[in-house]
């Protein structure tokens, strides 16, 4: 699962609470009050929270589910038949999750059953006591009310609704039809009884029966399709190997089916497919097609070829999340639907190779509880990077990772620090954030340097092999490395897995006087009582005149000092050289090491750390560090540089700007080229500033580019900015759109309103933050045009308000409370003159503002209602 948000959730006590027992089911204890003792009246009154793995009573064998749908009032009819037997204990039960269904029948053979079920559980009691080596298959008809149905969700996953009925009347002519699931965390229970937990695994088969329009999709192979003849058809997917309940999926509508394939390392091909709808059929390559390349780079990475049948990708509308890794079929929201142009400025492909790498961590081998999610999540991640190591280099996947880290930073920040294999959550859904995710992938790199990459792999392959097609927990993950490695590691994996927060550093260099020894001090400075002190191993480079000498140390008290030799010129301490701690730190060092750096450690961190500390003055040699940094070979580091040129003076000002001039024209990178147009807008004459940004207007590719240097344009030169954006309004771009609608927002008149009225008249156009960029820049435009056209704009924001993206769902009120605060004042401006007019005896006028003032009234009443609406 790629997450979209981080969320924090206070936990609270009372004097009747709500626990999860060891099945983690919730139920509702009652606290008396008794007598104690002095001496245990400090005595802690309940136990921890201990969020313990599913009980299995038990095994789930084979599922089979008959479907077919009725879109008109999003029910889907089901039959689910699931062989089973019990766990260890003999059993003459069988209890499923199902949520919100209306439950038929249930038989065994051809006879009834009996069965209990009260909107979540049924209770199905069996025709006989069965023992662990007996098999029983039982029958359950029954009818999926998802819509019908209290629902949840969180920050990461937006709902908990399980199968989802997309614009199923056709009422919405921009968005086609379609159904698709989401299982994760522990939904798929709203579609099919089963035992929702992670740790259940089964086979699986599903007859999906539906108009003979429609493409479908789920997990395994496709054994079969027949045409029915009431003008239906009924497709037969199969999966053979077992998988979690929550990785179940289905996709339905008028999808145009792209097909490619991936070559095994035996030879045979195998089908991966992308599921688009058809005007982004074209376009289906450019998104997913280094897909097949990824399936072979990881399978020949982790010594574990690709195991399951397929890998089909769909693309979906009005997804609840970022992408999931239902097995062999895989999810994405519209998000993913990008142009080639758009394609320049940001692809998918981290995301893509995070579902696919999910196929070993998380579908091949599933977290036993969600208390384990890293073990999904945290190697999911990591992929990430060694994709970009892969195949965009090592600079681009360390960059990637440091925003990776940030992420962490930030997401505990705003909702608290905890272990990352954490026992005690309140909500499961609060495991889908920056712990599971961006941190876990950071220590997985951290592992991996300690290592070294031979161990790490075979490691890594040792864990999949031993646990596949089973739930596992993390210490089978540990028990993996330890033996390939053979070094007991619970040193690291207590640490980090069950620990808290991360270091915080502080080092300290100091020569020696009378020596040729350099001093370093290095001090552990995090809260004590939130993490433990770190066991840190990592290399220092000291660099004197024989060049670069490596030193390995292990950072693990307080406070420590080593002492190094050098000979001749000390010229530059590196600490961690490899720049691979998950750590905050503060360094002491001299300027002159910081420029040394840039040009001597190849490292991405590492230069840009350099360029930042290293350019804290005007000296000739930090203004050539910019200069030179301005042709860096990683586009960030150039990037960085042009921010930097503000420090340049004399007639290293004009030639900075002649690079950077260069730059906006040439650079192979969008956001470089972006970055240029930025500073020449800010800091160029304007004629040679406006040619720039009228050539990259008319030429550039990237939408980005074009509408950086639209806004720039308009800066100086609105009415030419205005005239080039008309051109560029119909591009099929939710990027140019918005781009076109900030100029737009800032310089138009009434007559650009029909450009806001069409790009916000459905959710197709525009995507994610662009639609909410569009409003406000709308937003910003009405309110300084006629009443009228604001009263017009009033459908639109209740439709956004209603209908509009997730985002832009958030921000309507306070798009909404903008307008009324126009209102307001306004009001105040007309109630003033009014009484000026009635003072001077000007009835006329005075009696205009007061329409006026009845029209303002009227409408923030009018627009007060989207703010006081359930």
């Amino acid at each position: 699962m790629k997450k979209i948000l981080f969320i924090c959730a206070i936990f609270s006590i009372g004097a009747c609470g709500v626990k999860k027992s060891d099945d983690n089911k919730e139920v509702v204890e009652e606290y008396y009050d008794e007598e104690i003792s002095e001496e245990t009246e400090t005595t802690p009154a309940f136990r921890p929270v201990y969020r313990y793995t599913e009980t299995i009573l038990t095994d789930l064998i084979h599922t089979k589910l008959e479907v077919n749908f009725d879109w008109a009032n999003s029910r889907m009819n089901g039959i689910a038949t699931i062989t089973a037997k019990p766990h260890f204990y003999a059993s003459d039960s069988l209890i499923l999750d199902a949520k919100g269904m209306e439950i038929k029948q249930v038989q065994i053979g051809s006879k009834d059953v009996q069965y209990t079920y009260d909107d979540a559980f049924l209770k199905i009691k069996l025709d006989k006591s069965y023992t662990r080596t007996d098999k029983y298959t039982v029958v359950i008809n029954y009818v999926a009310k998802p819509d019908e149905r209290t629902t949840g969700g969180s920050a990461a996953i937006t709902s908990d609704k399980g199968l989802y009925f997309i614009n199923p009347k056709g009422e919405d002519k921009n968005k086609m039809p379609q159904i698709w699931t989401q299982g994760e965390t522990e939904a798929s229970s709203v579609w099919f009884p089963t035992i929702d937990a992670p740790n259940a695994k089964t086979t699986q088969e599903i007859y999906i029966t539906v108009e003979d329009k429609f493409a479908t999709l789920s997990n395994g192979r496709l054994v079969a399709s027949k045409k029915n003849t009431d003008g239906t058809r009924t497709d037969h997917w199969k999966q053979d190997l077992p998988h979690a309940p929550y990785l179940f999926m289905m996709g339905i509508g008028e999808f145009k089916v792209v097909k490619d394939f991936y070559t095994r390392q035996d030879g045979s091909k195998m089908e991966v497919n992308y599921y688009v709808e058809p005007e982004w059929e074209g376009s289906a390559r450019a998104i997913f097609g280094e897909t097949p390349k990824m399936i072979e780079f990881f399978s020949k990475k982790l010594g574990v070829e690709y195991p399951w049948d397929k890998y089909h990708q769909i693309v979906v509308r009005d997804y609840v999340s970022g992408a999931m890794e239902n097995t062999g079929a895989v999810i994405f929201g519209d998000y993913a639907y990008k142009t080639d142009r758009e394609l320049l400025d940001g692809n998918d492909q981290s995301t893509i190779a995070h579902e696919l790498f999910h196929h070993w961590f998380g579908d091949l081998v599933t977290c036993e509880s969600w208390s384990n999610l890293p073990l999904n999540e945290s190697f999911a991640n990591y992929s990430q990077y060694l994709w970009d190591e892969h195949h965009f280099g090592l600079d681009e996947a360390d960059y990637q990772a440091e925003m990776e880290a940030d992420g962490y930073y930030q997401s505990s920040q705003m909702s608290g620090y905890h272990d990352l294999i954490w026992f005690d959550y309140e909500d499961k859904e609060q495991m889908f954030d920056g712990h599971s995710y961006n941190k876990g992938g950071r220590i997985l790199h951290m592992l991996r340097n300690y290592l070294g990459d031979e161990a790490f792999f075979e490691g890594m392959r040792n864990y999949l092999t031993t646990n596949k097609f089973k739930p596992a927990e993390f210490h089978q993950l540990r028990l993996a490395f330890e033996e390939v490695s053979g070094e007991d590691l619970n040193w690291f994996f207590d640490q980090w897995f069950l620990g808290s927060g991360h270091p915080v550093l502080e080092f300290k260099q100091e020569v020696e006087p009378g020596t040729s020894n350099v001093s370093l001090t290095v001090k552990q400075n995090q809260n004590l009582d939130l993490s433990p002190i770190f066991k840190l191993p990592m290399s220092v480079a000291i660099y004197d005149s024989n060049g670069k000498h490596t030193h390995k140390i292990t950072v693990d008290s307080l406070e420590q000092r080593f002492v190094f030799p050098f000979s001749g010129t000390l010229k530059c301490v590196i600490f961690d050289e490899q720049q691979m701690l998950l750590a905050k730190v503060r360094e002491e060092k001299p300027l002159d090491q910081s420029i040394f750096q840039y040009y001597n450690n190849n490292r991405y961190r590492s230069r840009f750390s350099a360029l930042m500390n290293g350019t804290k003055g005007k000296s000739a040699n930090v203004q050539q560090l910019i200069l030179d940094a301005l042709s860096d070979p990683f586009w960030n580091i150039r990037l960085t540089a042009i921010e930097k040129c503000v420090k340049l003076e004399a007639e290293n000002k004009t030639k900075g700007l002649a690079i950077i001039k260069g730059m906006a024209l040439n650079d192979a990178n969008s956001q470089v080229r972006t970055s240029a147009i930025n500073f020449l807008a800010n800091n160029a004459a304007t004629t040679e500033g406006e040619a720039v940004f009228i050539q990259r207007i008319e030429k550039d590719q990237s939408y980005m580019v074009v509408s950086a240097a639209l806004r720039s344009l308009g800066k100086t030169n609105p009415n030419k900015a205005l005239e080039l954006a008309k051109k560029l309004e119909a591009e099929k771009s939710s990027k140019m759109v918005a781009g076109v609608a900030q100029l737009y927002g800032a310089h138009g008149g009434a007559d650009v309103y029909p450009f806001f009225k069409n790009a916000l008249s459905s959710n197709k156009t525009l995507q994610g933050f662009d639609q909410l960029s569009v409003m406000n820049s709308m937003t910003y435009l009405i309110v300084r045009q006629d009443i009228s056209l604001i009263e017009e704009s009033f459908t639109i924001y209740e439709r956004l308000e209603k209908e509009g993206g997730y985002y832009t769902q958030m921000f309507v009120p306070q798009n909404v409370g903008y307008i009324v605060s126009f209102f307001d004042e306004k009001i105040e401006e007309k109630q003033a003159e009014i009484e000026v007019h009635e003072k001077n005896k000007d009835a006329a006028y005075a009696d205009k503002a007061r329409k006026e003032l009845k029209q303002y009234s009227s409408l923030k009443e009018k627009f007060n209602t989207l703010l006081t609406e359930e």
